[in-house]
């Protein structure tokens, strides 16, 4: 957990951004690869052609998209660092006005930065949550209020095992994948 820590410079902040915008609908693992080949050089600078050209060179299922996303991104990066000044669950609310990124894919940023108390719902998560008769069943697609209604489930798990919903995901997570990965 000590690599997801508080207090980065905007930089750092925007080139983790740039990885949790590259991972929804991909992998982590591809995202992973993709922000330490491009670094915050790759993602900041250069127009739309070029870092679409990177992200295709690199094996992204959706370069043109993710290219879009990254350049609209620019537009906050260096008020990334406001977010610190926010509770988690607010700082996600401020994220929303990034385009691609939704309630998970904030939370996922959040996290990253070290955010312990906002959840990263994704398909493995919400299918472990239904495995288990937590959640009737695995949504296709979650709407804002279904998310948060869902995330009040693994606040609850959180508080029954004393782990804070970054750790409880963190675990989950690996609990369906066997990955540790952030």
């Amino acid at each position: 957990m000590a690599e997801f820590s508080r207090g980065r410079d905007w930089q750092e902040l925007f080139s983790e951004l740039c990885f949790c915008i590259l991972t929804a609908n991909y992998t982590a693992e591809g995202g992973m690869r993709i922000q330490q080949k491009l670094g915050f050089n790759g993602f900041y600078k250069g127009g739309y052609d070029e870092l679409a050209q990177k992200l295709a060179a690199n094996g992204h299922r959706f370069p043109n998209a993710r290219a879009d996303y990254i350049i609209d991104a620019r537009k906050v990066a260096k008020d990334l660092p406001r977010v610190y000044d926010f509770k988690g669950k607010d700082a996600r609310i401020w994220l929303q006005g990034v385009k691609g990124l939704g309630m998970k894919e904030a939370s996922h940023f959040l996290r990253n930065i070290g955010f312990t108390d906002v959840a990263i719902l994704d398909r493995h998560i919400l299918g472990l949550l239904a495995e288990h008769d937590l959640i009737l069943k695995m949504p296709k697609n979650m709407s804002r209020p279904q998310y948060l209604e869902t995330e009040k489930v693994m606040e609850g798990l959180s508080d029954r095992t004393g782990l804070d919903l970054a750790r409880l995901d963190l675990y989950m997570w690996y609990l369906k994948t066997g990955k540790l990965l952030k």
